[in-house]
């Protein structure tokens, strides 16, 4: 990957100019990381917490797949709008605006006594999280010039980004079962106070050349367009594709994203250049996240229904079990950028993949007579790593390139590729291990009629991982056509 000069902005000078002493750039990396955390986290604290919350407010089960999912499509909705803001109205303004919603809403959630009232904070945080992730990553690109330092910092974001998915059924569990479901929630207050004091005091504000004009056009139809489309994704799973529950908002949002893309053909400010898909690597390592994100998200889900509804473990007890899964993302994560120093990029993504590919075909083979050690932490572990090996180089490589004014923009469509693609192979996972379930266990529930045996579940999930390793083998052909390699790096750095 070719080095690119530093480019200072004449608000990031004047900021400079301004400032009597040096920003720590620890501290610098310390907000945007915990910032990053908080939102990941919050994607899937609340999984194990559900019972809980069913029993208090007296949810049923569509209402309580939107406290997931009103979280999930306002994050995705709103995240291209969020990035953009970052560029235009200022990184660190958008940080703290970010990260006060979120914290804000997270109050309203764990103070709610009403379903809707839950929703609807949910839905808030999921827009907090929407201006603040792309933030987060636009400060660190910003903050720390091209090269080595650079891709150090995005290997701790990955890092600490990933270990937050990790770490939420942990989390999760240890607050529902010692204190309240509310707490999943309440906790993020008095950590988040303290992310915020130290952003406000640490972090120079700045932002790109783009003129201080927002369109809007653009950002109503992207916006409207990307929630729908994950709407209609998040359907599926209740509904199936053939419903018309399903396909209505899958095609509406097909149809606004394809206006999106005129108007932004023909708009002077565009909310999204299209010019940026013709840098290789941003085009590349976004189609890449896409598909490999599609096959990464199955591993929470589906093993935590396999340690719960197989292997009977308690909250507290699965949440611990994710641990080695935690540890070894935050070590692939942080190997990460001093393998990039000895080989290409390209190499360790592909690499990385490779790796959970074949912890994720080894964790197909689970059973109901399994235990943690011969059938979980194995295939954990290289599953685990890969993602983290892989995680950096294709951040890197999705935010190489583009001018500093584009920068949020570019942090934003990352996260928007990484969560619709999640949100997709989820659902036809999901459904995968659903028709699997039924066909083992037609003749074999409990008593004749209750709930599906052990096996049938087992051999679901099962089929979920192993389908997700063929997708995983997809994306590993797409980075070896798509992302460019060392002999393109080099010759670009010949003509920079």
């Amino acid at each position: 990957m070719a080095a690119m000069p530093p480019i200072s902005t004449p608000t990031d000078a004047a900021a400079a100019a301004t400032s009597r002493r040096p920003r720590p750039m620890w501290a610098v990396l310390l907000a945007a990381c915990a910032g990053q955390f908080l939102v990941v986290l919050d994607v899937s604290v609340v999984n194990v917490a559900l019972p809980s919350i069913r029993a208090d407010l007296g949810l049923g089960e569509t209402g309580l797949q939107w406290v997931v999912n009103a979280y999930a499509l306002t994050f995705a909705g709103f995240l291209l709008l969020g990035g953009r803001v970052a560029d235009i109205f200022g990184r660190k303004r958008a940080f703290l605006t970010g990260l006060g919603l979120f914290l804000a809403a997270s109050l309203a959630g764990g103070l709610a006594q009403q379903p809707w009232q839950l929703v609807a904070a949910r839905a808030a945080q999921g827009v907090g999280a929407a201006v603040l992730s792309p933030a987060t990553l636009t400060i660190l690109t910003t903050a720390f010039a091209d090269g080595a330092a650079r891709t150090r910092a995005i290997g701790t974001w990955s890092a600490v980004g990933a270990g937050g998915g990790a770490a939420g059924a942990l989390v999760g569990g240890l607050l529902t079962e010692y204190l309240s479901w509310r707490w999943v929630l309440l906790v993020n207050v008095p950590v988040g106070v303290l992310v915020l004091v130290a952003a406000a005091v640490w972090l120079t504000e700045g932002r790109g050349e783009a003129a201080r004009h927002l369109d809007v056009p653009g950002a109503v139809l992207v916006t409207g367009g990307v929630g729908t489309l994950a709407y209609g994704i998040a359907r599926t799973e209740s509904h199936g594709w053939s419903a018309a529950a399903s396909l209505v908002p899958l095609l509406t949002g097909l149809v606004v994203i394809g206006a999106f893309v005129a108007v932004e053909a023909r708009t002077k400010a565009p909310l999204m250049p299209l010019g940026l898909f013709r840098l290789r690597a941003v085009a590349a390592a976004n189609a890449v996240m896409v598909i490999c994100g599609a096959g990464m998200f199955a591993m929470w889900y589906f093993l935590s229904l396999y340690l719960q509804n197989v292997l009977h473990y308690g909250p507290v007890k699965a949440g611990l079990a994710f641990l080695p899964h935690t540890l070894s993302i935050v070590v692939g994560s942080k190997a990460a950028p001093r393998l990039m120093a000895r080989f290409h990029g390209k190499a360790v993504a592909m690499a990385g993949a490779s790796l959970a590919v074949l912890g994720f075909a080894w964790q197909s083979r689970m059973g109901a007579d399994g235990t943690f050690l011969d059938t979980v932490l194995g295939p954990g572990v290289l599953m685990s790593l890969g993602a983290g090996l892989m995680a950096t180089p294709l951040a890197a490589a999705a935010t190489s390139g583009a001018a500093p004014s584009e920068a949020g923009l570019v942090a934003g469509l990352v996260n928007t590729s990484r969560q619709l693609g999640g949100a997709l192979g989820l659902t036809v996972l999901a459904t995968v291990a659903a028709e699997r379930i039924g066909s083992e266990g037609a003749a074999g529930a409990h008593g004749g009629g209750g709930a599906p045996d052990p096996r049938a579940l087992a051999a679901g999930y099962g089929q979920a991982f192993l389908v997700a390793s063929g997708i995983i083998v997809a994306g590993v052909v797409l980075m070896a056509v798509l992302l460019p390699g060392a002999r393109a790096a080099a010759r670009k750095g010949e003509h920079a």
